[in-house]
């Protein structure tokens, strides 16, 4: 009998020390990326290496129009190490969901589609594209217009970015748009004459054109108009910070601090430090609610 009650103590002991190893597991677990970045100071933040959203610089730092903006917001939150990850563009999304980034910070504009897979802080700059082409712009390519008039014209996007989307509301054809990874492989079919121009947002060929390899080898359209709705250029998006669903808190406490930032003149400083104007800095009052309005979370 002894022995037996032996036996009941130490299966109640161990039976409690399991539901309080089970608990603590479990605590682990439902700990949240906000309570984590917060406690711990660091985010981990996907970058596409690509300027002026987000790259390398000369001596292996990271930096960039999103990098700048993210530790301006973050650290008034106690948040000061920010470590950058590189990878393609396209990759970015599903690099995001299998939880090897906690953010992404590379000129992502907020678009419906994407609303149905992660949640977006508030915008903070307004793009405009325009065209790079060859000296002389040879085929007098100055709008999305021409461009769809025109079966001579092939032009070229970045893969998974809004520009294609936005070419093909302005009635390009698929067929005349060659989707390619990253911008030297644009350059290179521009240079080749696979392509006749160059679509990407106005800060990003101007940072095409500052390269002194490309000296006298590129130009841009000028001017040239982009999508026209009812009259009126449309904007080429509205780029911002990405979240998973899950992190809505995390996203709620950035905005929060991005509204201080702008209110204080930070985000047009940062803004003009990569070419951006005051008119570029989100002028609409845009919310990530009034762009995603079927799927705001």
């Amino acid at each position: 009998m002894a022995g037996l009650e032996f036996s009941r103590r130490t299966a109640l002991v161990g039976s409690a020390a399991l539901v309080m190893l089970s608990a603590g597991v479990s605590a682990v677990c439902a700990e949240s990326i906000t309570d984590r970045v917060l406690k711990e100071g660091k985010i981990t933040i996907g970058i596409h290496n690509r300027s002026p959203w987000g790259f390398r610089a000369g001596d292996g730092s990271a930096t960039g129009f999103h990098p700048d903006m993210v530790k301006a917001v973050l650290g008034p939150l106690g948040v000061k190490e920010v470590d950058f990850v590189i990878t393609d563009f396209s990759a970015l999304i599903p690099a995001l969901m299998s939880k090897r980034i906690d953010a992404i910070a590379s000129g992502m504009g907020i678009t419906r589609v994407r609303c149905d897979q992660v949640i977006f802080t508030n915008p903070d700059i307004v793009i405009k594209l325009t065209l790079a082409v060859l000296p002389g712009n040879p085929l007098n390519i100055h709008s999305l217009a021409d461009v769809a008039n025109s079966t001579a014209i092939r032009i070229g996007v970045i893969r998974g970015a809004t520009d294609a989307d936005i070419a093909a509301k302005a009635g390009v054809p698929k067929d005349r748009m060659l989707l390619l990874p990253d911008y030297s492989s644009l350059v290179s079919a521009l240079l080749s004459d696979r392509i006749n121009g160059i679509l990407l947002p106005t800060a990003s060929v101007a940072e095409l054109l500052k390269d002194p390899e490309l000296k006298g080898k590129l130009e841009r359209a000028s001017p040239f108009v982009g999508l026209v709705e009812n009259g009126q250029e449309v904007a080429g998006g509205y780029p911002a910070i990405v979240f998973r669903q899950e992190d809505s808190r995390l996203r709620d406490i950035y905005d929060e601090s991005l509204a201080k930032r702008k209110a204080e003149g930070t985000l047009r400083k940062i803004a003009a430090e990569y070419g951006f104007t005051d008119a570029d800095t989100n002028p609409d009052g845009l919310t990530a609610k009034q762009l995603c309005p079927d799927n705001y979370r």
